[in-house]
């Protein structure tokens, strides 16, 4: 049996030998370069299982072999076999995050050509502490790990607007993301239901336009200090946060609060269930859109330093000539260059003239033929014509991306997109209850099964090669999401299969998968996170 760490390891040998590891054990660590990582793995050690390590001390200044049970340092021998990761960094550097692991009968070593890597080295060695801890002593079987990323770019992208969730949950959610190499947060920051980010030079956006979110849910946005503390929260545990300022659609929150903007005529489809579908979107033609779009970005980039890119949503604007979509996404992407950004967009902007420094996310991977026949997913009458064509126009956009020389984003609806019933059942009878009413009915539901049944170069359409990809993010939309508990049920146990597909460089196999994944929820516990006690996994 593989050793029960997600994302699965490159290459992994185990021996007969164990080590213990105790209270009294500590870390000692190379240079204070590496001390901030090791510092985040005691206390993440004690919030994961209780288990209480010794604080990191230089390896010269340990007082005797339990405070040097643990030693970090900077190397890169026996790491050249490990491929380089494809793809790009949603902070736009080149950082080698390949480590080595090696635990023997006289302790534990960690080592890695960077900081970033050995914070993923001990976060394999996080997992096997918590899967081996009993009695507050975690024996830990003889391996050697030596490991590396598939991809630069693994996320997760998180709908706050239909739902607002307050920098506590995002916390924990960035936590999670953390626990499972993943290294970015998409934050979807505004939709037609709010907006998120506060704007100084447009107060209206967070006076008026956050005041709400879907149905009778309550707003709220982050102001400009606690988003920095959720940047630098992030960045502590080597997430990027990337923003989304989804335009030209999406944008009845902005008509909101500044009516000036929005179209003369205001146009929606009834959905006949008490909600409605618009038809509206910023028009490029007029000036005060992109003084008001640049005041946005003048607001919005200088709160994710760390982020190379802007996401600029383009997605979905119906009721706009494809003609005015293509006109806005090229200015718009414009302006982001200019000021210092890269652009990433959903695929939808590669109907515009987009080029080798961009990414375009792709989603779309419904099956739109099977949809037009009556065999798939049918959605509300009114809206299926305008679905329809949308989805067929779909079809040439992540080609068109890769022939202009821009990256995509495996982010497919149909393997990544946590908004999904779950498939399988739960063991608790309060989960199965909340399984009928979470996800978009019109998806149909996912097992965790399906979650590592695909492959991001072989299923996205175009892709022959990992190098075409920038890397893989997995989305949760809130359509149905009403607390963080619901967030929580929906991103777990799914998130760390989107990580073994970011990160693994093999085909993950289910009955060990599922084994590596039962071994995962003692820390899920002490961290009082909420998921799916899938019937399918044998938890422990």
């Amino acid at each position: 049996m593989s050793l029960p760490v997600i994302p699965a390891s490159t290459t992994t040998t185990t021996s007969d030998a164990t080590f213990t590891l105790s209270g009294e054990s500590g870390v000692a660590v190379q240079s204070p370069e590496v001390a901030g990582p090791a510092a985040l793995f005691v206390n993440d050690v004690r919030l994961d299982t209780g288990l209480t390590l010794t604080p990191p001390v230089l390896r010269d200044q340990a007082a005797d072999s339990a405070a040097a049970a643990i030693t970090v340092l900077l190397a890169d021998d026996g790491l050249d076999d490990v491929p380089a990761a494809a793809g790009l960094r949603a902070d736009g550097d080149a950082v080698d995050e390949r480590y080595g692991l090696d635990v023997t009968s006289e302790g534990v070593r960690v080592w890695g050509p960077t900081p970033e890597a050995i914070h993923r080295g001990l976060t394999s060695l996080r997992q096997l502490i918590s899967a081996n801890l009993q009695d507050g002593t975690a024996v830990l079987p003889a391996a050697r790990i030596v490991d590396g990323p598939r991809f630069a770019w693994r996320g997760l992208s998180l709908d706050v607007v239909r739902t607002f969730h307050a920098p506590d949950e995002v916390r924990r959610v960035i936590d999670m993301l953390a626990l499972y190499k993943l290294n970015v947060l998409h934050l979807h920051l505004t939709d037609d239901q709010g907006w998120r980010v506060e704007v100084p030079s447009r107060p209206a956006l967070t006076e008026v336009g956050a005041a709400g979110a879907l149905g009778d849910r309550p707003g709220g946005y982050y102001t400009q200090a606690e988003m920095a503390d959720l940047v630098a929260y992030a960045a502590d545990r080597y997430v990027t946060v990337v923003p989304e300022i989804d335009i030209p659609g999406h944008t009845t929150a902005v008509f909101t609060a500044y009516p000036e903007l929005a179209p003369a005529e205001l146009r929606t489809i009834d959905l006949g269930n008490g909600t409605s579908i618009p038809l509206n979107a910023l028009e490029p033609g007029r000036p005060e859109t992109w003084t008001f779009v640049e005041d946005v970005l003048d607001a919005v980039i200088p709160q994710f330093p760390q982020s190379a890119y802007v996401h600029i949503g383009g997605d979905e604007a119906w009721g706009m000539s494809d003609e005015d979509h293509a006109a806005f996404v090229d200015r718009a992407a414009a302006l982001v260059r200019a000021r210092g950004k890269r652009v990433v967009g959903w695929q939808e902007i590669a109907r515009a003239a987009i080029g080798p420094d961009d990414i375009a996310q792709y989603w779309i991977s419904i099956d739109v033929d099977a949809m037009d026949a009556g065999n798939g997913p049918v959605p509300p009458e009114d809206l299926l014509p305008i679905l329809v064509d949308h989805l067929q126009k779909a079809k040439r956009d992540a080609p068109k991306a890769l022939a202009a020389g821009a990256r995509l984003i495996a982010s497919p609806t149909t393997w990544v997109y946590f908004d999904r019933p779950h498939g399988d059942a739960s063991s608790d009878a309060e989960q199965e209850e909340a399984r009928k009413r979470l996800g978009l009915e019109f998806y149909g539901p996912a097992t965790l099964r399906d979650g590592i049944s695909w492959d991001p170069v072989e299923n996205t359409p175009g892709v022959t090669s990992p190098d075409q990809l920038a890397g893989v993010e997995a989305a949760i939309w809130c359509e149905t999401i009403t607390s963080s508990d619901d967030l929580e049920l929906l991103l777990l146990p799914r998130l760390p299969g989107a990580a073994e597909k970011a990160w693994s460089h093999s085909a993950a196999d289910w009955p060990d998968y599922a084994d590596r994944l039962a071994r995962q929820s003692p820390i899920w516990r002490h961290r009082t996170w909420t998921w799916l006690q899938s019937v399918e996994v044998p938890w422990t």
